[in-house]
C-alpha cells in the first residue's frame, strides 16, 4: 500500500506525467522552413507551381503551422500569392 501512495505522489510531482498519455500519438517534429533551409529556393509570384504548394484546394493560403515556414518567409509567401492573384495568374477561389 505504501508503494501505491509513493507511486501516485511521484506521478503528481513529475512534470512530464500526463494522464492522457497515449504512446500511439507522439509529438510531431517541428517543420523546417523550406525557404531558410534551401538557399537556392527563390520565391517568385510568377511561378504558379511553386505557389500552389502554399495554397489549399479551395484557394486559401495555408498557415505557418501547415507550411512549416518561418514568420519572415510566411509573409513573403503571402505577398507573392496576393500579387499572383491580383494579376490573375492565381485564382482567388477554386470551384
Amino acid at each position: 500500500m505504501a508503494d501505491k501512495k509513493q507511486n501516485k505522489k511521484f506521478n503528481k510531482n513529475n512534470n512530464n506525467y500526463d494522464e492522457d498519455y497515449n504512446p500511439k500519438f507522439r509529438k510531431q517534429r517541428k517543420k523546417v522552413c523550406v525557404l531558410c533551409s534551401d538557399k537556392d529556393f527563390n520565391l517568385d509570384y510568377k511561378n504558379i507551381e511553386q505557389l500552389k504548394k502554399f495554397v489549399n484546394e479551395k484557394g486559401k493560403i495555408l498557415p505557418r503551422r501547415t507550411t512549416g515556414a518561418c514568420a519572415k518567409h510566411q509573409r513573403d509567401i503571402t505577398l507573392a500569392i496576393k500579387r499572383a492573384r491580383h494579376i490573375a495568374i492565381l485564382p482567388y477561389a477554386q470551384d
